[in-house]
């Protein structure tokens, strides 16, 4: 009997609970040892182990460094559709904090983002579909490395992913503690913002502190520089588009000169938009304010603008489709259709720019106050079954036996109608 404090439906969901405990086995060992972007040995190792235990048709590596890709072929691949499904496999550079048997044997490593479960939830998918294969097509498992920071979806594009694997549309799934277990979301636009890495570096005239007047201080530079970048938002972008720029660090002078004005100093933030017209206005004025009130003091300012990863975008038709998929397993009070985007980003952006698809969060609630990224985060495995079985369900629903274009085409259809109504 389930001992799952959710309920699910459909055939997937009941074949998948059956063997819970070795997911649960797997994901625990996966988070017992974590992993960098590009350096996921382990884990790659793990996977394809446990791929070929599962019977898929084929497993390709080397693909974006450390990158795993799995192909399924159904019971008719007469369709000549691909659906492709993502999920990432690196870990954190921080400390953990929790003492149970599976924690960090890394020090300084941690899964501290749940990548160990989406992996994990993949796997359980691949061998659902590996052994049932109800459906008319080929399911393309993607198993991506360097999630947080490395851009690892955009090294595998690059290294050749949808020209080996031409998918018509790839889904991803990310878990949030925010939400209740057994409970789904996602919306027909925007999911995550672009981030962009910002540093301004203030160079003024150095001397000593007693006698400032000779100098051209950049510590009092970057003092006004940081109060007047947040007017940025609140009057260049419009009210109902949204836009953050933070200032996160700064470095200036030595903590152990106290009388000495430094000559240099440097501001590190970060940018985050959903529109790219947005992007590219917050970027002019933070150019010309920083060159302006730095001269203004006698000083220069240099401003680095560096793109790191796009806003992560659902496509319409593809977002109806999985929020179907997704009714279809926990019911329609349990999934949210509208949900609010993160001002966080996510480089699955890079392969919504490559093909059409869709971005999901799983529920997953959250234990003792521990978020993402928190020493003390854990992935709850009590969500294994339910996101592997999303993941088939994808699969299956998205290229069936009976008709392979009806569950996409009854969505495009369903798209074009929203946009039309609400173009009216």
């Amino acid at each position: 009997m389930s001992t799952l404090r959710y309920q699910a439906n459909g055939r997937a969901f009941a074949h998948i609970a059956r063997f819970h405990p070795e997911l649960t086995a797997l994901r625990r060992d996966l988070h017992a040892h974590p992993e960098l972007g590009f350096e996921e040995v382990y884990s790659a190792a793990r996977v394809q182990e446990a791929l070929r235990a599962c019977g898929v048709d084929e497993i390709h590596t080397g693909i974006g460094k450390t990158g795993v890709v799995a192909v399924i072929r159904g019971q008719s691949t007469a369709s000549g559709r691909m659906i492709g499904l993502r999920a990432d496999m690196d870990a954190l550079p921080m400390h953990e904090d929790n003492d149970f048997g599976w924690r960090s044997t890394s020090n300084g490593l941690m899964h501290g983002c749940g990548h160990d479960g989406h992996t994990t939830m993949l796997v359980g998918a691949a061998r659902y579909l590996a052994a049932t294969r109800h459906f008319d097509g080929t399911a393309v498992l993607i198993f991506q490395p360097g999630e947080e920071g490395f851009a690892g979806a955009r090294v595998m594009v690059e290294d050749g992913l949808f020209e080996r694997f031409p998918v018509d549309s790839v889904y991803a799934m990310h878990n949030w503690p925010q939400m209740a277990p057994g409970t789904v979301g996602l919306n027909s636009g925007p999911m995550m913002a672009a981030a962009d890495r910002i540093t301004i570096d203030v160079t003024g005239k150095g001397g000593h502190g007693a006698h400032a007047y000779q100098t051209v201080d950049p510590v009092v530079v970057t003092a006004h520089l940081i109060t007047a970048i947040q007017t940025i938002v609140s009057r260049n972008v419009r009210p109902l588009d949204a836009a953050v720029v933070s200032v996160c660090a700064m470095h200036a002078g030595d903590l152990g000169a106290f009388s000495v004005v430094p000559g240099k100093a440097t501001l590190v933030g970060t940018v985050r938009t959903f529109n790219p017209k947005v992007q590219v206005e917050v970027e002019r004025r933070l150019v010309e304010m920083c060159t302006a009130v730095a001269a203004g003091f006698g000083a220069s300012a240099q401003v680095t603008f560096e793109r790191i990863y796009p806003a992560t975008i659902n496509t319409a038709a593809e977002a109806l489709f999985a929020g179907d998929v997704a009714q279809a397993l926990v019911g329609a009070r349990n999934l949210d259709r509208h949900m609010e985007p993160s001002m966080g980003a996510e480089d699955f952006s890079f392969m919504l720019q490559a093909r059409p698809g869709a971005y999901l969060r799983i529920g997953q609630g959250v234990k003792e106050g521990a978020f993402l990224h928190n020493s003390r985060y854990d992935f709850n495995d009590e969500i294994l079954p339910l996101g592997a079985a999303l993941h088939a369900s994808l699969v299956e629903q998205g290229m069936p036996l009976a008709s392979p274009d009806r569950a996409m085409e009854n969505a495009k259809d369903r798209a074009s109608e929203l946009h039309a109504s609400s173009a009216v």
